[in-house]
């Protein structure tokens, strides 16, 4: 496990970047035309940023990026 100390600036800029690329993966997921693997792929990509984030988000900042696993197409 790694620890880092982050002043508020720069928390508020990993925050940024990390939306960004879960907006970039929410998109991908529900491109159609992804294979399956390529989709499982990036699915699991966003598990790992997601709880990256959530470890800085609030609660309100964190729902908009909660997925419902069951309707996920693959």
């Amino acid at each position: 496990m790694l620890g880092f100390l982050f002043n508020e600036k720069e928390c508020k800029e990993l925050g940024y970047m990390l939306r960004k690329e879960l907006d970039e993966m929410l998109l991908d997921l529900g491109d159609n035309r992804l294979d399956k693997e390529v989709r499982r792929a990036i699915a699991n990509r966003y598990r790992t940023v997601f709880r990256m984030y959530a470890r800085i988000a609030t609660p309100k900042d964190l729902s908009r990026y909660v997925r419902n696993h069951r309707i996920i197409p693959m």
